[in-house]
């Protein structure tokens, strides 16, 4: 197995430390993100969040809008489950549900 200072580009201005420790010899940068793109050396590569890089804007923007949609969808749940929970601190149901009995008529459960 080389190791991996032979995997760096002589050209690159930093040494980018293996996500795997050099075991399969694939750097953090070496592909994009979202798509798998290989990411040239010699081209912008357009980061997001620090740490996850992308071949272009448009993949970049892809991943954020995932991640607001993500955002959105657990503020959602958070939200539901404390509405759920204050409702029966205050004994109060959710919503009502209507019982019809034997005679036909409707009791509020």
């Amino acid at each position: 197995m080389p190791s991996s200072s032979t995997f760096a580009s002589s050209s690159s201005l930093f040494h980018i430390v293996p996500l795997d420790r050099g075991a399969t010899g694939r750097y953090a940068m070496d592909a994009c993100y979202l798509c798998g793109k290989p990411l040239p050396r010699n081209l912008d590569i357009f980061m997001y969040r620090g740490d996850a890089p992308f071949c272009s804007e448009e993949c970049r923007g892809v991943q954020m809008d995932m991640d607001e949609a993500r955002e959105r969808i657990n503020t959602n749940a958070i939200l539901k489950e404390r509405a759920a929970r204050n409702e029966q601190r205050r004994g109060t149901p959710s919503t009502q549900h209507n019982v019809t009995c034997a005679s036909n008529v409707p009791v509020a459960s």
